[in-house]
């Protein structure tokens, strides 16, 4: 990110700019096509990798592997390694991950107002 950008451009002062940083970094962590669909079904309960493919129609297995890495490497959620055979791997919310529980229930309201209103 180029704040010095930023501080060149009229109407960004640094109030601006502290509010652009905290809105991209939320992003980074939680954007994207699929990231917050993860977090969903994940929040649901323990799930495990090809429940995950199952539960989310369209996403690559190339995807999908990233986005469970980088959303462990945030903190958001945790992988637990099961010592069975065969081996068993389930990812979990982090108690981290729990706090955007009340994202998903603005979300889930603000989906379902958009909704009826585009098919009004």
């Amino acid at each position: 990110m180029d704040l010095d950008f930023l501080r060149t451009q009229s109407g960004y002062n640094e109030e601006d700019i502290d509010c652009y940083i905290h809105v991209w970094t939320t992003i980074q962590a939680i954007g994207g096509k699929w990231k917050m669909l993860i977090l969903w079904h994940v929040n649901e309960g323990g799930r495990r990798y090809n429940e995950l493919r199952r539960l989310i129609p369209g996403i690559s297995q190339k995807v999908l592997t990233q986005h469970l890495k980088e959303l462990e490497q945030d903190g958001l959620i945790s992988r637990k390694v099961f010592p069975e055979m065969p081996p068993r791997v389930e990812y979990q919310m982090s108690p981290y991950g729990k706090t955007l529980e009340p994202i998903f229930e603005i979300m889930y309201d603000w989906g379902v107002n958009h909704r009826a209103r585009n098919t009004d």
